[in-house]
């Protein structure tokens, strides 16, 4: 996997837009069902090629919503992303 959407998501759908290889779904979609909207680990490229960071993370409202977590093997992944950072489910974006 590489980016996670916490249990603090809000629902507000800011971040499917947003996903350049649509890995995101909504509360209806998602396979674990929770009441939350989810990441397909096989799908996540963290934005690699596209964006300079993981670009539903930026338009998400909900600090720490969305964090790091180990990378699928044969994706890509940022090589920016400290590995602690991966195993504490850092946010993403921390203001």
């Amino acid at each position: 996997m590489a980016v996670t959407i916490t249990d603090i998501c809000i629902n507000c759908a800011a971040c499917i837009d947003e996903c350049p290889v649509e890995a995101i779904v909504d509360e209806d979609d998602n396979p674990t069902g929770e009441d939350i909207y989810y990441v397909y680990h096989d799908k996540c490229v963290e934005c690699v090629g596209y964006h300079d960071v993981p670009a539903c993370a930026e338009a998400c409202p909900t600090e720490g919503c969305i964090v790091w977590d180990e990378c699928v093997e044969g994706m890509p992944c940022r090589d920016d992303v400290p590995a602690e950072a991966r195993a504490n489910h850092a946010p993403v974006i921390e203001d």
